[in-house]
C-alpha cells in the first residue's frame, strides 16, 4: 500500500532547482581568486551544506581566507545565475501537491538571503507553509530545520516526506525516521544515496510528481 504524506519537504539546489553547474563553477572561480583548487567532484559534494560548512570543508586548512572566499563566490554566483530556474516540471507538480491541498515545505543550506531570492524569482513563496535556510537554524544533516517544519506545520513525522538529492537530505530524515525519497538527477550518486535507505528514488521529475502525488492522494 502507497504511504500517504500531508507534508513534502523539498531541499531546493539539485531537487527543484537546476543550479548545481552554476554552484561549482562559482565556488571553482572563488577558490582560483585566493589560489585555491578545486575540483567538480569536491565542490559537487558539498551541495547541500549550509555555507560556512562549506568554507569549513573545502578549505580546512585556509581559515583566514574562508570568509573572503565565501563573499567571492556569492558575489559571483548572483551574478552568473541569471539563468538557474526549475528543473522541468517542478512548477506543475508543486502546483498539482497545492491543489490536493497538501503542505509544501522547503528544507535548504542555503542562506536566508540566498532562498529569498530564489523564492522571489520562482514566484513560489506563496507555494510554501515554511522554509527554513541553513543559515537561521543548524546545518543539514542535523535534523534541526526538520524538526522545526514539523513543529510549525503540525504535521506528526511518519506523515510528512523528505525530498532531496544528497546524502545530507536524507540522513537529516534518517536521524528523525521520516520518510524520505532520494533524487537521482541531482548531485550525489546512486550508491550514495541507496546508504540511507529512501522509500523511494527518482530519476525525473516526472516520476517523483508521480510518486508524491500518488502517495497524497485522499485517504
Amino acid at each position: 500500500m502507497t504511504q500517504q504524506f500531508d507534508l513534502v519537504i523539498f531541499d531546493w539546489d539539485g531537487t527543484l532547482f537546476n543550479s548545481v553547474g552554476q554552484i561549482v563553477k562559482s565556488l571553482q572561480f572563488a577558490a582560483q581568486q585566493y589560489q585555491q583548487s578545486l575540483s567538480d567532484d569536491a565542490a559537487k559534494s558539498i551541495i547541500g551544506l549550509g555555507l560556512p560548512e562549506v568554507m569549513q570543508t573545502l578549505f580546512p586548512h585556509v581559515p583566514e581566507l574562508q570568509e573572503k572566499i565565501l563573499q567571492s563566490y556569492s558575489d559571483h554566483y548572483v551574478e552568473h545565475s541569471l539563468h538557474d530556474y526549475w528543473f522541468d516540471g517542478v512548477s506543475e507538480m508543486l502546483a498539482a501537491l497545492k491543489a490536493q491541498h497538501k503542505k509544501l515545505a522547503v528544507a535548504t543550506g542555503k542562506s536566508r538571503k540566498g532562498l529569498d531570492r530564489v523564492l522571489a524569482k520562482t514566484n513560489s513563496q506563496h507555494l510554501f507553509d515554511i522554509t527554513r535556510a541553513a543559515s537561521e537554524t543548524r546545518s543539514k544533516p542535523d535534523p534541526l530545520m526538520l524538526e522545526q517544519i514539523l513543529s510549525h506545520t503540525g504535521i506528526p513525522v511518519e506523515r510528512a516526506v523528505m525530498v532531496g538529492d544528497t546524502s545530507y537530505d536524507l540522513e537529516m530524515a534518517q536521524c528523525l525516521n521520516m520518510p524520505r525519497v532520494a533524487v537521482s538527477y541531482g548531485v550525489h550518486d546512486l550508491a550514495t544515496l541507496k546508504q540511507y535507505q529512501p522509500n523511494y528514488i527518482a530519476h525525473h521529475v516526472d516520476d517523483l510528481a508521480e510518486y508524491l502525488l500518488q502517495s497524497s492522494s485522499s485517504h
